[in-house]
């Protein structure tokens, strides 16, 4: 993540014919560099073309622009800046401890990778919290799109007031044939100022937010998976919980995924804090490389999770890829993305049929109870709940993509007005993204 805490910083001294020379001990044969070079492409590639089509799928689409979804942008902007800005410069300086980028670059490295992945893990946890407002609180009040700006604007302060120390003490020192990039601490690598970062920044971006999306998601799994309703669950009641079911599915494979990756990364940076002789092991660039390698790879395989199990972003992807001459974008998959807007009303009658009555009697007017309605009351129009109206920062979920809907948590809005003879209903379903 940072070039600073790299083993790759040790310099190998030795005597040849009584004059010290110092040496890279780091440099790599032609095949080597040629294999980590496509590994390392792979990563680049397939994430900046993911990632960007993931936001460009949610930004051009309405009905995509949810408030998971929205944290799901942030998610892949900061996946997209880590594999351009962290992977490649990254990757060429590890390739023989060799900094080739300057000053300025060398604080930017240093700074941006925390800063990125702060963004990423908390717009995770951004939406483990959102879900379980969503499902165990349906009642609460919602973030709407402009407290989901403010909640990602400061995530990103955040995260670069924890990465501003890397910044501020980064430089760059020549060696013999070479320049190394470093964080020049006050007591020097493996004293307290450096120890007591590495712990903060274990905590703060990897230990912390994971132990908030287990105790959220585990509450939320309980509410879907474990809970059960009195009587037969309607339709309905059905489609909607299988819907949520694939939305936090999805998440979770999402975080575990993310957790492994950099599992190994922060362990080894962790170990190297204690015992710093591992940095001068004749191995340890490749295993520095093979750790960094799976840490960076975190970046790609969101936009494959996305595709694999959620029918709208699939139905996405198929429509930004439609040129390829195997990608066909049906029909169906322009319904998934389409924003629509249905209404129905239906109209039931209680004891005789209403063809049997004629069209001036009283059992074929509308009524509320008991009473048929005068004439003020069939003047005035069904009153609506403004709060019930209300779509902004409002979801549902649609049991056939498994994704979000910008509309009412219930699913639509019903108008009743019951009698004893008659009863009329208003369904308003859909989705505004």
């Amino acid at each position: 993540m940072d070039t600073t805490s790299m083993p790759l910083t040790v310099t190998t001294e030795w005597f040849e014919d009584g004059n010290e020379t110092i040496g890279n001990q780091f440099q790599q044969s032609t095949w080597q560099v040629a294999l980590w070079a496509i590994a390392y492409s792979l990563i680049i590639l397939i994430s900046v073309t993911g990632n960007l089509t993931v936001i460009w799928i949610i930004l051009a689409h309405r009905r995509m622009r949810t408030v998971t979804n929205y944290f799901i942008v942030n998610l892949a902007f900061s996946d997209v800046s880590m594999a351009t800005f962290n992977t490649l410069f990254n990757f060429v300086y590890a390739l023989h401890n060799d900094w080739y980028f300057g000053l300025g670059f060398c604080r930017f490295q240093n700074f941006f990778p925390i800063t990125a992945m702060f963004s990423s893990i908390y717009s995770m946890a951004a939406i483990a919290v959102d879900r379980y407002m969503a499902i165990i609180h349906p009642l609460k009040p919602r973030l709407s799109s402009t407290s989901t700006r403010v909640v990602m604007g400061m995530i990103w302060a955040v995260a670069v007031l924890l990465a501003f120390p890397q910044c501020y003490y980064s430089e760059i020192r020549l060696y013999y044939q070479r320049t190394v990039c470093l964080v020049n601490w006050p007591d020097n690598y493996g004293g307290i100022h450096p120890l007591s970062y590495q712990l903060a920044v274990i905590l703060l971006i990897y230990v912390l937010p994971l132990l908030v999306m287990l105790v959220t998601y585990s509450l939320v799994g309980r509410s879907l998976w474990g809970g059960a309703i009195p009587g037969e669950p309607s339709d309905h009641y059905h489609n909607q919980t299988t819907a949520k079911r694939k939305v936090v599915k999805m998440m979770v494979v999402v975080v575990t995924t993310f957790a492994l990756c950099w599992l190994p990364y922060h362990i080894y940076f962790l170990l190297g804090s204690f015992i710093q002789d591992i940095y001068k092991q004749h191995y340890i660039q490749q295993v520095y490389l093979a750790i960094f390698w799976l840490a960076m790879s975190s970046t790609m395989y969101n936009p494959i999770i996305y595709c694999c199990l959620n029918q709208r972003f699939r139905a996405g992807f198929r429509q930004a890829f439609s040129w390829c001459p195997f990608i066909r974008f049906s029909e169906e998959d322009k319904t998934h993305l389409q924003h629509t807007f249905r209404i129905t009303m239906t109209r039931s009658y209680r004891g005789d049929s209403a063809g049997a009555q004629g069209p001036g009697s009283a059992a074929s007017r509308p009524s509320i109870g008991s009473r048929p309605l005068s004439q003020k009351d069939q003047r005035t129009p069904l009153r609506r709940h403004p709060a019930s109206l209300k779509t902004h920062g409002a979801e549902t979920n649609d049991a056939s993509s498994g994704d979000l809907s910008a509309a009412n948590e219930e699913g639509g809005l019903r108008i009743l007005a019951a009698g004893s003879q008659s009863r009329c209903s208003m369904d308003l379903t859909g989705s505004s993204i």
